[in-house]
């Protein structure tokens, strides 16, 4: 609640204290005081939400090829579910890593260990003889704000069908913004959930993943773009904000 509600919400302050706190937020700019405003007004901040994240599932799929060796069909996860008609209809998560599509046999050593660690985290036995084998995917979101039930059950029917078909299944979260009752949702469905800590592990952070597993600094490319992205990011708030003209 930003500036609404009941007991008031946050106040600028309090709103910028937080934002400008978690890192990726920071990075981008949308610890702006005109992100602040928008909130308020409701206006168009779920469309840069969308955005921002459309965006960071591109730059990580996009690591994912280049750091693995992948090609775009490789580096995705689609598969096929009946719907209510008869028919079928395609689903799809934001990345994939399959272990025998790794050239490299240092780096396929290396994220198979990892994924072995992230089993045990959310208390898979690895050697088990039901337990993935066959690499993982990833939900990559910018943050993950909504309580939306039909949302985590259509996830928590990814991660079980992502065991199912071999795949261990991970949620690559950009920040820091998701409540904590969804990560204890989640953990329970067996999703390995990663957020944007500049510390932690490679199997707590997405950030320590991408620099310790995949040998690329994902939190030094935001760093380095952040004057570029704020500035977009102004732009646009300026845009959705400012009175009509005459």
């Amino acid at each position: 609640m930003f500036g609404q509600g009941r007991k008031g919400g946050l106040t600028l302050a309090q709103f910028r204290q937080m934002y400008g706190a978690d890192p990726f937020y920071n990075w981008m700019g949308l610890d702006s005081p005109m992100m602040y405003a928008a909130h308020k007004a409701s206006g168009g901040m779920t469309s840069i939400y969308r955005q921002v994240g459309m965006g960071g599932q591109y730059i990580f799929n996009t690591v994912l090829q280049h750091t693995l060796g992948l090609t775009r069909e490789q580096a995705n996860w689609i598969y096929t579910v009946p719907n209510t008609e008869g028919g079928t209809r395609n689903l799809s998560l934001d990345g994939r890593i399959e272990l025998e599509n790794v050239a490299d046999r240092a780096m396929r050593d290396r994220v198979r260990t990892w994924m072995e660690a992230g089993l045990r985290r959310v208390l898979v036995d690895p050697n088990a003889a039901n337990a993935p084998k066959r690499g993982i995917v990833f939900e990559v979101r910018q943050g993950y704000k909504s309580m939306d039930s039909k949302r985590q059950n259509a996830d928590i029917a990814n991660a079980a069908h992502a065991y199912v078909e071999g795949y261990l299944p991970s949620v690559a979260l950009l920040s820091n913004q998701i409540d904590g009752v969804l990560v204890t949702r989640y953990t329970q469905a067996r999703w390995l959930m990663l957020t944007g800590t500049i510390g932690g592990t490679a199997t707590d952070s997405t950030y320590t993943f991408c620099r310790e597993v995949l040998g690329y600094d994902l939190a030094g490319f935001f760093q380095r773009n952040s004057a570029r992205f704020k500035i977009e990011l102004e732009a646009v708030l300026t845009a959705l904000l400012e009175p009509d003209g005459d």
